[in-house]
């Protein structure tokens, strides 16, 4: 059985009579404005859907491909940002943390924390997010199999915080390519934590532009929708209102205008998948 993990009144993870929850948002928060005009327009639709809604976005994205990608504006100025967020749209944040100083920092502001797909063998950084006893989303690493993820739920479990959440986001698959596993998600669920969709940087292409990442983002509604019936407790989805013009990970996010659709189908395919049986 799915553990129930709880964010707020309103937002619970591993809840069968509720739709997958949703984290969404821009890679990174490339502006003040981006931010806020992609928060009040998910929180529009989240709402008119009856989705549970994070926003998420990125302060600092440190494993870009070139030295001179965008990364963001920084652990100081990002958390101001999400600070604000949250207080004007009455909204949950979600961002990534890099290195086990800026868990505390990051946690302050953070209702959950994320540790980074690429550093979710990092037991220092694990284990700080862990500390902050918030809810943590573990980005399972691309070189990970489903059941290696066991030993870092195991590890951030040491830190008495049982508040863990998993994400599936593609495995390696040859050069420059990832593949989705359909069955991951049924064995990281057998930990008994709530699993998470990354739809998007499942279909990224990762260096696939030399010195940045490409990616498909027509393959991010299929996946979606195989998920769903699948069965997941949330879904990650990056959204811009021009991903053509992003500053990273445009080739991969889903237009902000495509969104309401997308989820659409999700929910659809959500509620089928909960008659089945117990998620």
């Amino acid at each position: 059985m799915t553990k129930r993990i709880k964010l707020n009144d309103d937002i619970i993870f591993g809840d069968p009579e509720s739709p997958p929850v949703l984290l969404a948002g821009p890679c990174s928060l490339e502006s003040r404005e981006l931010a806020m005009t992609t928060a009040s327009r998910m929180k529009e639709i989240a709402e008119r859907l009856n989705f549970p809604y994070v926003f998420k976005s990125s302060y600092d994205k440190a494993n870009r491909s070139s030295i001179d990608s965008f990364r963001g504006p920084g652990l100081d100025r990002g958390l101001r940002i999400l600070a604000d967020i949250k207080e004007k749209f009455s909204l949950p944040v979600l961002s990534d943390i890099h290195s086990p100083e800026q868990a505390e920092i990051a946690g302050e502001v953070l209702d959950i924390v994320q540790v980074p797909a690429f550093l979710s063998r990092q037991t220092d950084l694990v284990l700080a997010a862990g500390e902050t006893q918030k809810i943590v989303n573990v980005k399972k690493g691309q070189f990970l199999a489903p059941w290696d993820i066991e030993q870092v739920v195991e590890k951030i479990e040491s830190t008495g915080n049982h508040k863990i959440i998993l994400t599936e986001r593609g495995a390696i698959f040859g050069y420059n390519n990832l593949v989705v596993d359909m069955r991951s998600l049924v064995r990281m669920q057998e930990t008994g934590y709530p699993v998470v969709f990354d739809a998007t940087h499942s279909v990224q292409l990762p260096g696939g532009q030399g010195d940045r990442s490409g990616g498909e983002r027509e393959y991010v509604r299929p996946l979606a929708r195989a998920a769903a019936g699948v069965g997941i407790q949330s879904l990650f989805v990056e959204t811009h209102p021009e991903p053509s013009q992003a500053l990273c990970d445009g080739p991969n996010m889903v237009p902000l205008d495509n969104m309401e659709e997308l989820l659409k189908e999700v929910k659809e395919l959500d509620m089928i998948s909960r008659r089945g049986g117990e998620r």
